[in-house]
């Protein structure tokens, strides 16, 4: 199973990508972070990011636990469109003892969307996986 640091590492590869992070959407606090952070500080970045999580999390229409017994459809990731950039968290289900989820900050002028979402999923995979 490829470590934290190895994942992060090649989210860093992603076309677009300014910063990458594994969040604790529970505590706000960072597992690992590689690149750059808004504002130049990625514990903030996470912490905000961790109560965006959280409120979606608190409705009744989302299952944030990967399909294993939430209210409803599982939720894989969310996108935040901001000027000029892109954040694009992944839910990473079952992979540690508490709820975590990835984080990239994209240049909306360099990223693809689309690819990033692809390769995100394709990273978060590998985390859980053995």
């Amino acid at each position: 199973m490829p470590g934290i640091d190895q994942v992060l590492a090649r989210a860093m590869g992603i076309p677009g990508v300014l910063g990458a992070g594994l969040v604790d959407w529970t505590s706000g606090l960072t597992l690992g972070t590689a690149g750059q952070a808004p504002h130049a500080d990625h514990d903030a970045a996470a912490a905000d990011t961790a109560e965006v999580v959280q409120a979606v999390a608190r409705s009744a229409t989302f299952d944030t636990t990967g399909g294993a017994g939430g209210a409803g459809p599982a939720l894989e990731d969310l996108i935040i469109t901001a000027a000029g950039s892109y954040h694009l968290i992944r839910f990473v289900p079952t992979a540690f003892d508490s709820q975590t989820f990835l984080y990239l900050w994209l240049d909306r002028a360099q990223a693809n969307l689309a690819i990033a979402r692809l390769r995100l999923r394709d990273l978060t995979a590998e985390l859980v996986s053995g």
